[in-house]
């Protein structure tokens, strides 16, 4: 049986990337992450790998933790312009894991 992505769960991710790519992401004000962003593409698929990987959603697969998803993700890019930011808590691994990509 296939399965389709909500429409909560696209519009978390497509929200993220629309903020994420206007350079105009509330937890991110004070920081200019595109030029990160653009030097760094490896900082954009770990960005969203946290992201993803740590939504959360109910028994109709709609999205519970917005905005502590976002946090967790905004927190990497904090961190890599800032060595000194603690994220806390800290990452586990499975926030952090790149999947392989589908074979078909």
């Amino acid at each position: 049986m296939s399965m389709r992505l909500s429409n909560s769960v696209s519009g978390a991710i497509r929200t993220f990337a629309y903020f994420m790519t206007s350079g105009s992401h509330y937890m991110l004000n004070d920081i200019d992450y595109l030029s990160l962003c653009s030097d760094e593409p490896s900082l954009v698929e770990q960005v969203y790998a946290i992201l993803i990987n740590t939504l959360v959603l109910d028994d109709r697969g709609e999205v519970v933790n917005f905005t502590h998803a976002q946090k967790r993700a905004t927190d990497y890019i904090r961190h890599y312009h800032d060595p000194s930011y603690v994220v806390i808590p800290a990452y586990e691994d499975w926030e952090l894991e790149l999947h392989g990509i589908p074979i078909n």
